[in-house]
């Protein structure tokens, strides 16, 4: 009886990871993923699946972010009720980061409904914060390289991807074949994370591509983020970083400690993370110390170099100060959360900065911005950007197209297929061409809602 994959997202689009495996009646979801970015991609996410979510026997999580994970608790709401398989990390991180998207999406729905945004009536979230704290009961957490049973007779094996904390690629191995998700992978020059594990031995290898068209810059964080910020203070202005909550907002917390301590930017200027799960997050980096390159000292240094701002009233509070500062806020790509009120109030100045932080996904604000537009929509209003922006291209958590392929090569013998997956068109087909022209395998770009056999 042969296996198959349903590409239920990631398929030529670099969000909603969903991949549905199939071998007879058993069905296994890897990874539970959001769709982010263009308006035609959220709305899949209000689309049913192609299999109710009372017929998938388990689900196992590449890791944390929304964009991977981020569709679970409306699958358990819909009726899943198996187990949901990650890595300790995940499991923690999901503990922060699914309940603060459903709040989000309660208070998204809400601003629609009093300013009359909304074309429905009402608003409605897609799940609620009730929502995501109910699916957590759900997640098994499992130790990397320990090999467990997610439906009896199928055995998966989480490794090491870096990328951030719990990050894991997945060998899935079912009726004789073996198939290898690479997850989304981490770079092997990452400033803050270790390098993934080598690939092991696999029939089907599905390989991310976000970054399958390029090169990073041989430059490092510090030499990007530094002069930008002497800039700013010298002007007396105001950064807003959008943040992703887990790994950038940490990085790049990381960098301005490095940049104070060497005396490229003044010590005394102000830095403020406000994010309460960035904040979380941060404290976690202490109990996972295996998985990144901080000592204990440099750990500890990431609550100290900023202000940390739990509440709306002092998230509301930076508004009454005044330059220099710099304001690391989530969400990463600017689609919700505080940093949307401060990118509204400082994009109107040219004294400001806006830096971005990682990959802006094609239809998210960040993208926008990274473009270079002269306005950007924020709760239903154009905004005027003459802030200068600076998108640093050396922060990304992603491998590049050249360590992608260093890290195929690192499988033990050829697989017979590969699926080029969450990445957009032109990165996807780039990296399907490096890999047969290069390695002579065989790779495909998914579509959407295709089927394969593995």
């Amino acid at each position: 009886m042969s296996v198959g994959i349903t590409f239920l997202g990631g398929a030529s689009t670099v969000t909603g990871s969903k991949y549905l495996v199939r071998h007879g009646r058993e069905t296994l979801l890897v990874d539970c993923g959001l769709f982010q970015g263009y308006k035609q991609l959220r709305l899949r996410n209000w689309t049913p699946l192609p299999v109710p979510p009372d017929q998938i026997d388990a689900v196992i999580l590449t890791h944390a972010h929304l964009d991977h994970s981020g569709y679970l608790p409306l699958l358990a709401r819909e009726g899943f009720a198996g187990r949901v398989h990650a890595t300790h990390g995940t499991r923690d991180l999901c503990a922060i980061l699914l309940p603060d998207s459903g709040h989000i999406q309660e208070e998204d729905a809400a601003f629609a409904n009093r300013h009359g945004f909304s074309k429905h009536a009402p608003a409605l979230p897609l799940y609620t914060r009730q929502d995501a704290q109910a699916c957590l009961k759900l997640i098994k957490a499992h130790e990397f390289s320990h090999s467990f049973e997610p439906i009896k007779g199928w055995r998966a094996t989480f490794l090491r991807a870096g990328h951030i904390l719990g990050a894991a690629s997945l060998l899935l191995e079912v009726a004789g074949r073996r198939i290898l998700f690479s997850g989304d992978l981490g770079r092997t020059d990452d400033f803050l994370m270790n390098p993934p594990d080598r690939a092991p031995a696999a029939d089907t290898v599905l390989i991310e591509s976000t970054y399958g068209d390029r090169t990073h810059p041989k430059e490092d964080v510090l030499a990007e983020l530094g002069p930008a910020l002497q800039r700013l203070a010298a002007r007396g202005g105001v950064a807003v970083v959008p943040v992703f909550a887990v790994g950038r907002a940490q990085e790049i917390l990381h960098a301005i400690g490095e940049l104070k301590e060497r005396g490229d930017i003044p010590h005394k200027l102000p830095v403020f993370l406000d994010s309460p799960m960035a904040i979380h997050t941060t404290h976690l980096f202490d109990d996972y110390m295996a998985e990144h390159r901080l000592d204990a000292r440099q750990v500890r240094a990431l609550t100290h170099c900023a202000t940390m701002i739990n509440t709306p009233d002092e998230s509301k509070a930076l508004a009454r100060r005044h330059g220099p500062m710099v304001i690391l806020a989530a969400s990463g790509m600017a689609t919700g959360g505080r940093v949307l009120h401060h990118l509204a109030l400082y994009a109107g100045s040219h004294r400001n900065m806006i830096i971005l932080t990682g990959f802006q996904s094609p239809g998210t604000r960040g993208a926008t911005l990274a473009s270079g537009a002269d306005t950007v929509r924020i709760h239903g209003k154009d905004v005027s950007v003459s802030a200068e922006v600076v998108q640093l291209q050396s922060a990304s958590a992603h491998a590049d197209a050249p360590q992608l392929m260093a890290w195929l090569r690192t499988l033990p013998e050829a697989p017979s297929q590969v699926y080029v997956v969450h990445g957009e068109t032109g990165a996807a087909d780039a990296l399907r061409q490096r890999i047969e022209h290069g390695l002579g395998w065989r790779a495909l770009v998914p579509e959407h809602g295709a089927t394969w056999p593995c």
